[in-house]
């Protein structure tokens, strides 16, 4: 049976998710996306988490509040998270609407998102340097 195109792809790069949002989702497609994120975060002992939302021509508040829900059930993993792709009129939007990401990291695009994570997660303060703990 044919279920029709992905609304989602969760795809693993290393120690990073890179979960693309291809459709606008709602309210319980939200909730399947934010479980099944959280879920392969584990799964993958995920460091890093990108969400690629550049697909989407709106973001209203519930999907605005998932995903600031998805960066925090994400840092309690141990993943950080970055939200990219967020196109200019989504944003002059959420502005308008008093919406924001929080403390929830942006990028431009895709290769961004990755430069922000390389440098967080291999440099940032949570990063192993070597030294031992005794």
């Amino acid at each position: 049976m044919d279920t029709g195109p992905a609304l989602v792809s969760i795809l693993r790069q290393g120690s990073y998710l890179i979960a693309s949002v291809h459709t606008a989702l709602d309210d319980s497609q939200m909730v399947r996306f934010q479980q099944d994120l959280i879920e392969q975060i584990g799964q993958h002992r995920s460091r890093g988490v990108i969400i690629d939302v550049a697909a989407l021509d709106v973001l209203d508040s519930f999907g605005s509040k998932t995903l600031r829900n998805i960066s925090e059930m994400a840092r309690l993993r141990g993943a950080t998270t970055v939200i990219v792709g967020i196109q200019p009129d989504v944003a002059f939007a959420m502005v308008a609407l008093g919406m924001s990401t929080g403390s929830v990291p942006t990028a431009l695009d895709l290769e961004e998102g990755l430069a922000y994570l390389h440098d967080r997660v291999h440099t940032g303060p949570s990063a192993v340097t070597g030294s031992s703990l005794s």
